[in-house]
């Protein structure tokens, strides 16, 4: 089998001989993933004051970093204070055919992998920050309309990214939503199904019309709404903390509804510890568990969870002899 084709197998629950792998640093790379590029008219402006550094984001949100801290920092200055701002709101513009030919040249050449368009974030992930997320949490009880039509809004823009993404001959999108905590959501399960599932039902739907699969990255714990992001078309969850999870339940779930884990050995309660022999073990563990519905990845910075990379490389190493290669 070719990675596309292993990569594929593993989504569809097909029979892959083995699973799937996303490494980086010249390791066995299954999927060719392409960024959609910076919608129409925008450059990011940045500037310092002091120790901080400022700079807008294509939403038109103020961020603020320390120069010396994090790369992405916190929102300064959301777009949207007062909700009467919200009908003047400007959306990113991503022209279809533009952002189409870009993906194309990007797939160019590599028949080889799975081909992946990244979109961005998702409904949540941009209609939070254009509010702060502590404002928003409260507009879920207090602004339900107002936040419906907010929503309404960014599912637009995802609509043109999954048209560009089908018309470039994309395998899957791939988009980004943080919903959990270490203990469960940001919200109810119930806010769940009324303010985010029909725009993603439409939108992951859109998506499987042009023959796509849908890969979901998000943090902290889902279990509560994993069936509902199932319905809605989600075919593969990118979780860093595969742990969080009791995994032979999910497992079990995972194959009882054909979805796929892709994830790195936890990157909180295994990778950290430094003990390859754990490593090793948790790696292996986790290659049984999910076997025939598994691609594995690195995680992506590695200084930022205090790993180095040969704790990873025994991670990598353990997948390979899994599957054979070593």
């Amino acid at each position: 089998m070719t990675s596309r084709q292993i990569i594929a197998a593993n989504i569809a629950h097909s029979g892959a001989p083995r699973p799937g792998m996303t490494f980086d640093r010249g390791r066995q790379n299954d999927m060719l993933v392409v960024g959609a590029g910076s919608p129409e008219g925008y450059t990011q402006k940045r500037w310092r004051e002091g120790a901080r550094e400022f700079y807008d984001d294509a939403w038109g949100n103020i961020w603020v970093r320390m120069i010396e801290g994090s790369i992405k920092g916190e929102i300064h200055r959301p777009v949207i204070e007062e909700w009467s701002q919200l009908e003047a709101l400007t959306v990113p513009f991503y022209d279809v055919e533009r952002t189409a030919e870009r993906l194309k040249s990007g797939f160019a050449g590599d028949q080889e992998r799975y081909r992946t368009a990244a979109i961005g974030g998702w409904v949540f992930d941009n209609a939070r920050y254009l509010r702060k997320l502590e404002i928003y949490l409260m507009d879920l009880a207090l602004y339900p309309d107002e936040l419906k039509l907010l929503h309404t809004k960014v599912a637009g823009v995802y609509e043109n990214l999954i048209r560009a993404a089908g018309q470039a001959g994309a395998d899957a999108i791939m988009i980004g939503e943080d919903m959990g905590t270490q203990q469960g959501l940001l919200f109810s399960p119930q806010m769940f199904r009324e303010f985010f599932k029909p725009d993603y039902s439409r939108l992951m739907g859109l998506a499987h019309e042009y023959g796509m699969k849908v890969l979901m990255h998000s943090c902290g714990s889902n279990r509560e709404i994993l069936d509902d992001l199932i319905d809605c078309g989600v075919d593969c969850f990118q979780f860093d903390q595969p742990a969080i999870y009791d995994m032979e339940e999910l497992a079990s779930l995972f194959r009882k509804r054909t979805a796929t884990l892709w994830s790195p050995v936890d990157i909180q309660q295994v990778l950290p510890t430094g003990n390859r022999e754990y490593i090793e073990e948790q790696t292996l563990r986790m290659c049984r568990i999910f076997d025939g519905c598994l691609i594995v990845k690195n995680y992506g910075d590695l200084p930022g969870i205090g790993v180095a990379e040969e704790w990873d490389d025994w991670a990598y190493e353990a997948v390979r002899r899994y599957s054979g290669m070593s």
